[in-house]
């Protein structure tokens, strides 16, 4: 299939990219507008593909998204262009309501106006994939219950309320126009090519530097890690398989909470790169907590898991190891991001 892929120079969508055109032979468009978070580096093994394009564009410009879509011959999408951290959420709403929102009803009426001209054999074969998260769901209790799909939406930030928007967007098209689409929430993704300003990588090359490890309010609040390959993986299958109209959660089963998966880097960078300060946990700190912090995140996957045979196949510990040795491995890709966007006080930010 020759598939659009929105958003594909970013942590998840370079490794749907990467999936989908080196391990399932298929032909990718990857548009994305080059945002801040955005990394040619994450797609490079792919720049001599001839099964990879990529067209810089934004997703809030109908005419250009229906050209790209017209002249590629695009028989399905896969949309992940977002603005999706919390703290920016908090701190600049406006974005994440202009591209979450108005630019999923953008790309949504291009893709209206594309499937209505296909001929009947195309129309069968097309999909719209909208990726979302769980942050939709709003919070559950410690220890109690799990998101399903069909969990009530109750957003509590401008980044979850922006998604919670963009998800009843999508299915308003498919109901009322007949968009043949199909829908994805999951859990907290890690793994390479993460942008350093996420928890996880923000606490690796914290560690790494011997700078504090900032950990929001007493650091109990629990989500579910879902490294990014089991992810692209999944997504893949949802495309391919899903039943229009439908949503899946996807989630890895390994629900952590934030002081733990902390305290587990910096014991795992005291194995692999000793400090002769002694241990990393001394570098952990507490700082306020952001507003309308949500408790805990949890997925239940039996959907995804019966209907198309998916199983997440990193466990949260061999997956956290092996995304270290890529940091510790790969300082090109990061060390640039690192001193050219982020000063001090932005790193003490951190998400989840």
């Amino acid at each position: 299939m020759k598939i659009m892929v929105t958003g594909g120079s970013g942590f998840i969508g370079s490794a749907v990219c990467r999936h989908l055109v080196l391990d399932l032979g298929h032909s990718v468009v990857n548009v994305d507008k080059m945002t801040y978070a955005a990394t040619p580096g994450s797609t490079e093994m792919l720049a001599a593909n001839p099964d990879y394009r990529f067209h810089r564009l934004d997703i809030c410009d109908r005419d250009a998204m229906l050209g790209v879509m017209q002249m590629e011959g695009i028989e399905a999408i896969m949309h992940l262009a977002a603005e999706s951290h919390v703290d920016r959420s908090i701190d600049g709403p406006g974005a994440f309501v202009e591209t979450n929102i108005l630019g999923t009803f953008s790309l949504l009426q291009a893709a209206r106006g594309y499937f209505q001209l296909l001929p009947d054999d195309r129309r069968a074969r097309f999909r719209f994939h909208h990726i979302s998260t769980d942050e939709v769901f709003g919070e559950l209790p410690l220890g109690e219950g799990l998101f399903t799909e069909t969990t009530p939406y109750r957003p509590s930030s401008p980044y979850s309320a922006s998604k919670a928007a963009s998800d009843h967007l999508v299915m308003a098209w498919h109901h009322t126009y007949g968009l043949p689409v199909v829908l994805s929430n999951c859990s907290n993704n890690y793994g390479p090519y993460q942008f350093p300003e996420k928890l996880i990588p923000l606490m690796i090359l914290n560690g790494l530097d011997e700078r504090p490890l900032p950990v929001y309010g007493t650091g109990e609040n629990v989500r579910d890690w879902l490294h990014v390959e089991d992810h692209a993986r999944a997504l893949a299958l949802v495309l391919l398989k899903g039943r229009t109209g439908q949503s899946y959660n996807v989630g890895g089963h390994n629900e952590r909470s934030n002081l733990a998966v902390v305290e587990t880097i910096a014991d795992l960078l005291d194995e692999m790169l000793p400090s002769r300060a002694g241990s990393r946990r001394r570098l952990i700190s507490f700082v306020g907590d952001r507003p309308g912090h949500d408790l805990r995140y949890a997925i239940d996957a039996t959907k995804i898991e019966t209907e198309l045979g998916w199983k997440a196949r990193h466990s949260f510990e061999t997956g956290l190891r092996e995304t270290i040795s890529w940091y510790l491995a790969n300082r090109n890709w990061w060390e640039p991001l690192r001193a050219a966007r982020y000063s001090g006080e932005r790193l003490g930010k951190v998400s989840s």
